[in-house]
């Protein structure tokens, strides 16, 4: 649930006291070569949406921490402890989301030797302007970052480079075939209208063929933790009213009254609700499992609702 106003401001003031505590880190003569005791790879990540990317293609062959893991917070707000940003200069590898999702990450791996995967790099290469900082519902790019990863640990413990290898290509066939299930929502849907509560989705509505029509002003406003104004709030209102979407898709991790009130409507008004969220759900460690629900969840709701 979003608490603050302020969200850039936070994220820019905790990533200035992440690199102070890293520098310290640094100097505090730590596991200098990275790995554990044992000499296993180590994984740090900025949520556990990406450690269980991670965690796919390490295996039982290295290790894998990630610093966010509340499945009702807003990872946006996350405040690093001085052994996170620790943890973080120890690693072998980091992955973050980037885009300034995980802002606190950004500027802890700037100080790390350890090898740095970017998802959101990834996915724009140089042109960052206008893309929509949610890549971990791309699933083409969560592909190229399991891809990476096993690269990143094969160099790391040549040792086990093929086990790593396979692991990531096995993730990606299963990535696969939920990019199949997305083309068949598309096949079944193509056009259909639907609303986000924030731009949270949007990747994965897209390759599905959906439309999502909530208002920018609407959204932008839920994922700063801003009060949407009264036009937006009534467009999103008359969009449900009026039968115009289809499908709700409701971040369960972005909720205050406003969004509470959209959802009152969409039940009142017969507009199938979906919950979404930003992170793994309590009891959730897979990825693939994780996705493959929603995207069902989807695919029911709009079958339900005769959306065509």
């Amino acid at each position: 649930m979003r608490k603050t106003t302020m969200r850039r401001t936070l994220a820019a003031t905790v990533a200035m006291i992440g690199i102070g505590v890293l520098v310290l880190a640094g100097c505090s003569g730590g596991n200098e070569g990275g790995g554990t005791a044992s000499g296993t790879p180590t994984v740090v990540t900025s949520t556990n949406v990406w450690a269980a990317v991670a965690s796919a293609v390490a295996g039982e062959d290295a290790s894998v921490t990630a610093l966010y893991t509340n499945a009702e917070g807003d990872p946006h707000e996350f405040e690093p402890s001085a052994s996170d940003t620790a943890e973080v200069a120890d690693a072998d590898v980091v992955v973050l989301n980037g885009g300034h999702y995980d802002a606190y990450m950004e500027s802890a791996a700037k100080g790390s030797d350890a090898t740095i995967i970017d998802a959101f790099a990834i996915m724009t290469g140089d042109d960052h302007a206008t893309a929509n900082e949610h890549v971990f519902y791309d699933l083409a790019v969560v592909g190229k970052v399991a891809t990476q990863i096993g690269d990143a640990l094969a160099e790391k413990d040549p040792t086990n480079a093929e086990t790593f290898k396979a692991n990531a290509a096995a993730f990606n066939t299963e990535i696969d075939g939920l990019r199949a299930q997305v083309a068949s929502i598309k096949q079944a849907h193509d056009g259909t209208k639907v609303a986000q509560t924030e731009p949270l989705a949007g990747y994965l509505l897209s390759d599905a063929g959906l439309v999502d029509v909530a208002p920018t002003g609407f959204t932008g406003a839920v994922e700063e933790g801003q009060s949407p104004s009264a036009s937006d709030r009534a467009q999103m209102e008359d969009l449900l009213t009026s039968g115009t979407v289809h499908a709700l898709i409701y971040n369960t991790q972005a909720v205050d009254s406003t969004t509470e009130a959209l959802l009152a409507t969409a039940n009142d008004s017969g507009v199938a609700v979906v919950d979404f969220t930003e992170t793994l759900p309590e009891g959730t460690n897979d990825y693939i499992e994780w996705q493959r629900a929603q995207i069902e969840a989807l695919s029911a709701a709009l079958n339900n609702n005769g959306a065509h």
